[in-house]
């Protein structure tokens, strides 16, 4: 059985460091083969930030792959940074930005959801590009036949039904490309609520999995993060709820769409 840890949304800055210990206690204690961070790993784009949350993914133990969130880049109140060099702050972190993971049976692939600026006022929201897609889809074409395809994106690409929004501009048509592609889930983060949902896409299953937040911008659940566990090309997907909450099994031995051909 293959284990990964989803998190999300640490918010270096504004993080919560028992939800961050409590965290490192559960990698720690329980040895997932991988985490995968989807973004928003800091909360104003600051080298201090990136320094301080690259240590800590560092300091896991683990391998980990980690996506770009919107809090990951340069504010609008520093447009120049912003919209000519939004990554010359990640050095902290430049290894670990869609890292490769050796996991059997399991491919990882990143697409990004972030945009330096976007024809409309909420620049915080989503936005899958052409080339972006085109990547995430060349990646998987290339990904061992009949493994499990995981896309890890930081905006949900389609409304997960929680209080946060995504409001992803071209993510359902992304959905639907990855969905004929063979994905058989996208993980992401930004709403910080934790979700499972499947979509039927032209009679192929793809879940659409959100993690929560371990920074104190909580909304309707506690500090969590999720437990993924892949056995036998099925996976269960869990919310580990900081607290007295047991674990709470979102969605039990989940069944992957028709096997690839």
């Amino acid at each position: 059985m293959i284990k990964l840890f989803h998190v999300s949304d640490v918010h270096f800055g504004a993080e919560d460091p028992a939800a961050l210990a409590w965290f490192e206690t559960r990698v720690a204690a329980e040895k997932p083969d991988a985490v995968v961070m989807t973004g928003d790993l800091t909360m104003r784009a600051t080298r201090r930030e990136f320094e301080r949350g690259g240590a800590w993914l560092k300091g896991l133990g683990v391998p980990v792959t980690l996506e770009v969130g919107n809090h990951d880049i340069p504010y609008y109140w520093d447009p120049f940074r912003r919209l000519l060099a939004p990554y010359q702050r990640y050095a902290a972190v430049e290894r670990m930005i869609e890292h490769e993971l050796d996991l059997p049976g399991v491919t990882v692939v990143p697409l990004k959801t972030t945009a330096r600026a976007q024809w409309r006022w909420n620049w915080s929201k989503g936005r899958v590009s052409r080339g972006s897609l085109r990547r995430a889809l060349a990646l998987i074409a290339a990904a061992p036949k009949g493994n499990l395809i995981l896309v890890a994106a930081h905006h949900p690409l389609i409304e997960g039904g929680t209080k946060g929004t995504a409001k992803t501009r071209h993510g359902d048509s992304a959905l639907t490309a990855l969905a004929a592609a063979g994905a058989h889930a996208v993980l992401s983060g930004h709403v910080h609520d934790p979700f499972d949902v499947p979509i039927d896409r032209g009679g192929w299953i793809v879940r659409m999995i959100g993690a929560g937040t371990l920074s104190k911008r909580t909304r309707n659940s506690p500090a969590s993060f999720n437990e993924i566990r892949i056995d036998g090309g099925r996976f269960t997907t869990i919310a580990r709820r900081q607290g007295d909450i047991p674990p709470a099994v979102i969605t039990e031995d989940s069944a992957v769409g028709p096997a690839r051909e």
